[in-house]
């Protein structure tokens, strides 16, 4: 097949050229930053640098698309920097680009990378199925924005019916290659890496905490699956067992301290102003609220079974991030994150 891929440089478009690399498919990446082309498995695509957000960008990726028998959409401002392109101009009018320049060009099957953060949430422990309202979250403008995209998936497929759509909705997915990407969106550039994974350094974590998570080549083999049974409608992607706080202080720092969710975020709010650390506040709503995700779908219709522990994963994850580990593309080796005191280093997250 033609397959194209928007997105193609970041943490899951990273691995699905790894899934497809030997495929023999002809697949072409396109990205805002070129990679490393000699590189694998960048070596693997033929590149385009587009800005999916531009205006006007719908008819050059017109031409991108013509001819494509698939494409994958991955294309997503996750925790943007202050001084990158505005979420909304990326995720809004790059998504409506997308779209509109797939059905000009005549593309027959695409597939979209939503998120659990689109679901309304749901009692703390239950695992909802694809069937679950995609309320989101008000306070947070990443599952406000997965849900707004949800709606927009929606009218284009009753628009256009005879256009097979695919959406995943992944939890949180994560993988060694990506450690200096979550490195710049969770850690502050004033705190030392080398207690991470040790067993003494203090975990302040709330109770009542849980997190479901995937690694990316598991993600990339459930995209790989959509694409080769041509697969339709949504699939839930998650790792199991689900991780509870005490388990997430054990893999980043041995001692786990019961803190309130609350009195987190409070303190987060005016280091996250001053540009003392980079995650926004809603951030830690959003882990709090995400709801838990069923994968049977995805384990019957396409054969889908998660390869990587949950735990092993994030432990490697943070070896990487440890030992300094950089990829070979710009969201993976992205620039260091610089201090200004003052000016926070990423985007508002609150929504609207």
């Amino acid at each position: 097949m033609k397959i194209v891929v928007t997105g193609a440089s970041g943490n899951i478009g990273t691995a699905l050229l790894r899934a497809l690399s030997g495929e023999g498919h002809e697949v072409i990446g396109v990205a805002r930053h070129r990679p490393d082309t000699t590189a694998a498995p960048y070596s693997s695509a033929r590149w385009v640098l587009r800005d999916v957000g531009a205006d006007g960008a719908w008819e050059a990726l017109t031409e991108v698309f013509d001819g494509a028998d698939a494409l994958v959409h991955l294309a997503w401002a996750i925790h943007p920097r202050a001084d990158d392109p505005a979420m909304r101009r990326t995720n809004v009018a790059g998504s409506a680009n997308v779209l509109r320049a797939a059905a000009d060009a005549g593309v027959g099957h695409i597939v979209c990378a939503s998120s659990v953060a689109a679901y309304t949430p749901a009692a703390r422990w239950r695992e909802v199925d694809e069937e679950w309202p995609c309320g989101g979250l008000a306070e947070s403008a990443y599952s406000a924005g997965k849900a707004a995209f949800e709606t927009q998936l929606d009218e284009f497929c009753l628009r256009y019916p005879d256009i097979g759509v695919a959406r995943i909705r992944p939890c949180g997915v994560v993988q060694p290659d990506a450690a200096a990407e979550f490195s710049g969106w969770l850690l502050s550039p004033l705190a030392p890496t080398s207690p991470l994974g040790g067993d003494w350094l203090p975990m302040p974590l709330w109770p009542g905490l849980r997190m479901q998570v995937v690694h990316s080549d598991d993600v990339a083999r459930a995209i790989r699956a959509i694409l080769d049974r041509r697969a339709t409608g949504a699939f839930n992607l998650a790792g199991e067992p689900v991780l509870k706080s005490r388990d997430l202080a054990g893999l980043a720092g041995g001692i786990r301290i019961p803190v309130p969710l609350k009195l987190l975020t409070a303190l987060a709010w005016p280091s996250w102003r001053l540009g003392l650390q980079p995650l926004h506040p809603s951030w830690l709503r959003l882990a709090d609220r995400a709801s838990l995700v069923d994968t049977r779908r995805a384990r019957e219709e396409l054969g889908w079974r998660p390869r990587h522990d949950p735990a092993a994963t994030i432990t490697d994850l943070l070896a990487a991030i440890r030992a300094g580990r950089r990829g070979d593309s710009r969201p993976l080796d992205p620039p260091r994150v610089r201090i200004r005191l003052g000016r926070p280093s990423h985007q508002d997250q609150s929504s609207g």
